[in-house]
């Protein structure tokens, strides 16, 4: 006996069957939304037939997926375009550039987003996380967790740091 059905939301409106429907988000909420149009609908449930329309919303800070090597993210002319947006940017160099994600804002300030998947390299097979670390130490897992969130090894002074900060978090665990 239902006229019209609505649905929570997913990121992208839907219909369900002839009287079902997902809002859609008006904002984008993740990358995988890059390029499409947000939108608000309207129902109208007086008349004897319900009707919808379907209203665009504009997107204040869209957002862009680029991919390339560094250097040319930065000075390829054709991306102006994209400096103003939320950017997710795939580097392809052979060679992970030092503090890529600083130089990368400095052109593009709303850079949220940097993975690396190098041209020609072929990825290594895949291993679970704990095959991965099995037998490591404490102090290898915090130093490859840096390596991996920078794409680049940590320095000796923060080695020495983080070093002091797990000997003294050791401590106290002994102590208590």
């Amino acid at each position: 006996g239902a006229d019209y059905l609505a649905l929570g939301h997913l990121h992208g409106p839907q219909r369900v069957g002839t009287i079902g429907r997902y809002a859609g988000s008006p904002v984008p909420f993740s990358f995988s939304e890059a390029g499409q149009t947000k939108s608000v609908t309207v129902v109208d449930l007086s008349a004897a037939e319900v009707t919808t329309v379907q209203h665009p919303v504009p997107v204040a800070r869209p957002l862009a997926l680029l991919r390339g090597e560094l250097d040319t993210l930065l000075t390829d002319p054709v991306l102006a375009e994209h400096q103003g947006a939320w950017v997710h940017a795939t580097l392809t160099d052979r060679v992970r550039p030092r503090e890529a994600m600083a130089r990368l804002r400095t052109r593009f300030p709303h850079a949220a987003e940097l993975s690396f998947a190098p041209e020609g390299v072929v990825a290594a097979p895949t291993q679970t996380y704990s095959s991965r670390t099995r037998g490591a130490s404490d102090i290898d897992l915090v130093l490859r967790f840096v390596d991996d969130l920078r794409g680049e090894p940590a320095t000796e002074a923060e080695r020495a740091l983080l070093t002091d900060a797990l000997a003294a978090r050791r401590q106290a665990e002994a102590a208590a």
